[in-house]
């Protein structure tokens, strides 16, 4: 360390939340400030669009770190405070309120936020998921005598459908592209969630534009390419989150499709780093291609790692990427990257569940998805996870059959 002035991370999302954890778990010894712009304590986001809008209990936000927490690991968390810029020579913090907090290393964690749709009218009727507070304003419309608007067949977007519906309310999934899910699950996938919709009284709408949205104090209305007008309570906007990095472009940070970071997470400015939803890396299991992640498990691997890389290691993040969703009584789950497969296997697992395994050119196993009742996949999917890890190129009459992939795992020397 080049001093004890301390470590700041800006943002205290779950990546924040677990990089200050890890540091302290580690033995950092000194001053840890975790800065938030919500006045809220760390708290999980994935609930968010599910039990938080559905449960029949009072909803609240699941903590990462409490009062007790904080106290007794001595992080100081900074909530409802946003910072304004870094001064990179003097390696201080300036904060919106005009404070300026030096650093020793200063680590970006400031997470993504909802795209905007153009051009919408200003209304308290059209909403976007982020926070603790924008689900419970949303919680407020949904029930049975509403009909919810969801722009957007994506992962946020069909939670909050699926959520809404198990409250009763009529909902109606608008999606420009042909189906849904479109980025990164494959079609067979995207159809069973679909029928599962369906069959729960989701109204879908693909490969239809919006030509425009007007709101009042009465309802929204939404008029489609194909001449339907959509008349709902509220329209739920799900169409993708930008990464914030305006903090970081301001210092001279370099930005590639969010804050660019080498594999071992440290920015073009030294004693920077960044990590989750708001940066871009290089997957060393994918040949140095270049990614962005929006997923829970990237934001807590990726904090755990740049800690101790914080505190003087150099190791890269070679995680393998993961993804999940809960829909009604489904669980849809992707370790890896589809895209880069180029031939698939399948695996039923009974039920309506199945696995696809995706291999590359090599015959490499790159992903694996899933979808099924409750945890059906859930044991096939780890497993594959550690097969994408371990590079592995799996027989493909092993995969289409019943056997165990834990037998496909090279055995320790």
């Amino acid at each position: 360390m080049s001093g004890d002035t301390g470590i700041i991370i800006v943002g205290a999302g779950e990546c924040g939340a677990r990089a200050a954890l890890s540091l302290r778990g580690n033995g950092y010894e000194h001053s840890i400030t975790l800065i938030g712009d919500e006045v809220h304590l760390p708290y999980e986001r994935p609930p968010l669009s599910k039990q938080v809008l559905f449960d029949e209990a009072e909803p609240r936000a699941s903590a990462v770190l409490d009062d007790a927490v904080l106290i007794a690991q001595a992080i100081e968390h900074t909530g409802g405070a946003s910072a304004s810029a870094i001064d990179t020579s003097g390696q201080q913090l300036i904060l919106s309120d005009g404070r300026a907090l030096p650093y020793d290393k200063l680590l970006l964690t400031t997470g993504a936020t909802p795209r905007q749709l153009p051009n919408a009218p200003s209304s308290g009727r059209i909403l976007y998921l982020r926070t603790i507070d924008d689900a419970l304003a949303l919680r407020s419309w949904i029930r049975a005598d509403m009909h919810v608007g969801v722009l957007g067949g994506g992962f946020i977007g069909l939670e909050v459908a699926a959520s809404a519906r198990r409250r009763g309310a009529r909902v109606t999934v608008i999606e420009s592209q042909e189906r849904i899910l479109k980025r990164g699950v494959p079609e067979s996938i995207a159809e069973t969630i679909a029928a599962l919709h369906q069959r729960n009284g989701v109204a879908l709408k693909c490969g239809v534009a919006v030509l425009a949205i007007e709101a009042d104090e009465q309802r929204v209305g939404i008029s489609l390419s194909d001449g339907d007008v959509i008349t709902a309570d509220v329209l739920v906007v799900g169409i993708g989150a930008q990464p914030r990095t305006e903090l970081a472009a301001q210092a001279g940070i370099a930005i590639d499709n969010g804050i660019a970071v080498n594999e071992r997470l440290e920015t073009s400015v030294t004693d920077i780093y960044a990590a989750g939803d708001c940066c871009s890396f290089p997957h060393l299991l994918y040949g140095g291609r270049r990614l962005r992640l929006e997923a829970w498990r990237n934001a807590q691997d990726q904090g755990i790692l740049a800690a101790v890389n914080l505190m003087g290691a150099a190791r890269s993040f070679q995680a393998v990427p993961y993804f999940w969703s809960d829909q009604f009584d489904h669980t849809l789950q992707i370790a890896g990257l589809v895209d880069e497969g180029r031939t698939t296997v399948r695996r039923d697992l009974g039920d309506g569940a199945f696995i696809l395994f995706h291999l590359d050119a090599d015959q490499r196993l790159v992903a694996a998805s899933g979808v099924g009742p409750g945890n059906k996949v859930a044991k096939d999917i780890k497993l594959s996870e550690m097969l994408i890890a371990k590079r592995v190129t799996p027989p493909i009459e092993a995969l289409a059959a019943d056997a165990n992939l834990k037998s496909l795992l090279p055995r320790a020397a």
